[in-house]
């Protein structure tokens, strides 16, 4: 078969690459299209994956608008000639239009259910929307449901061990706990109308974590001067090993939140809006705990009370064991739905 992988933003990347590995060795062909946004282009050279840009991340309504359009003109001429059985993407917009000029099928994979704009126009002219069963809405007929998150592509034990040796890279010393905070620019077209941390609050978090450990900082803007020296001092495709280190997670990033989680590392998580698979973190295994921006006072003091139990990494620990129980290795079943789905 002939896939077509369109990336749009740095999380795609680890998503897709475990199942554009496993499929070439069976024999598949692919064609990779990217989006010039954030690491994303770091992220593919990084695990050698070969790919072509396309366009490049435009800001505002206007500037998305116009990158949208040109995107989707360059997008065609670049596939056509491939003769793709399917085109694969996350949020899905560029295929979604493109899988209706071209004879190959649209396979949308999504876990956010506030991009209404996107998905409003995304979904009705995919075939198929493959969603987490927490998705908390309907995509319509054509949405295939599976019991993972998107983080278990790439995260789950059968595809991903963490390397403890990072630790001693990083100048962590031994039994020294590991404190992570992650801040997003919020310039993603769903991320219009949110907000995250204040500043004043960022600096208060920055005071109550160094004081328990190592903090490290995970920013997609540009940090302030003041918190520069707490930036991350590691290549961004081994983040993941470090993340495994930590105690504990604070930050505005949804999908860093559900990549500590399903390493067993408590996460919370401060945005105006929540998601499907965040709730059910939270509520089926308590690894993550969302607060609005409206609520910052009590995500303080909830986590000052987090750092300061002994039993937090315990219980973490034991409820990661349920979960990957009850959820699956999500890119074994990405490769069953397209060798032994009729």
């Amino acid at each position: 078969m002939k896939f077509v992988v369109d990336i749009l933003h740095p999380a795609h990347v680890h998503f897709f690459r475990n199942f554009v590995s496993e499929m070439k060795t069976r024999g598949h062909q692919f064609l990779i299209t990217a989006r010039d946004k954030d690491c994303a282009l770091e992220l593919l050279e990084a695990y050698g994956i070969s790919h072509v840009v396309i366009s490049t991340q435009q800001r505002g309504l206007r500037g998305l608008t116009r990158e949208f359009l040109e995107r989707g003109w360059r997008f065609l001429r670049t596939v056509r000639a491939f003769r793709p059985d399917y085109l694969m993407g996350i949020m899905g917009p560029t295929i979604a239009v493109a899988g209706k000029l071209l004879p190959s099928k649209t396979i949308i994979f999504y876990d956010t259910e506030f991009a209404r704009i996107t998905n409003c126009f995304a979904y009705p002219l995919a075939d198929y929307v493959c969603t987490p069963e927490c998705y908390q809405g309907s995509a319509g007929a054509h949405q295939i449901r599976y019991p993972g998150y998107h983080e278990l592509a790439y995260l789950h034990p059968n595809r991903f061990t963490a390397n403890p040796a990072i630790r001693k890279e990083v100048g962590l010393k031994p039994g020294e706990r590991l404190f992570l905070m992650r801040f997003v620019s919020w310039e993603a077209s769903h991320d219009m109308g949110e907000q995250g941390l204040s500043h004043t609050n960022k600096l208060r978090l920055v005071k109550i974590l160094s004081a328990y450990g190592r903090l490290i900082i995970s920013s997609e803007a540009e940090l302030p001067p003041e918190l520069v020296p707490y930036h991350m001092p590691i290549p961004l495709h081994r983040v993941h090993h470090l993340m495994a280190q930590a105690s504990l997670l604070v930050g505005e990033s949804a999908t860093m939140a559900s990549e500590c989680a399903v390493m067993g590392v408590p996460a919370v998580f401060i945005s105006k809006t929540s998601r499907g698979y965040i709730d059910d973190q939270q509520a089926r295994y308590g690894l993550v705990r969302h607060y609005t921006h409206e609520q910052q006072e009590a995500a303080v003091a909830a986590i000052e009370a987090m750092v300061d139990d002994p039993d937090l990494e315990t219980r973490a620990s034991l409820a990661r064991q349920t979960l990957l129980a009850e959820r699956i290795d999500v890119t074994a079943w990405m490769i069953d739905f397209f060798e032994k789905r009729p």
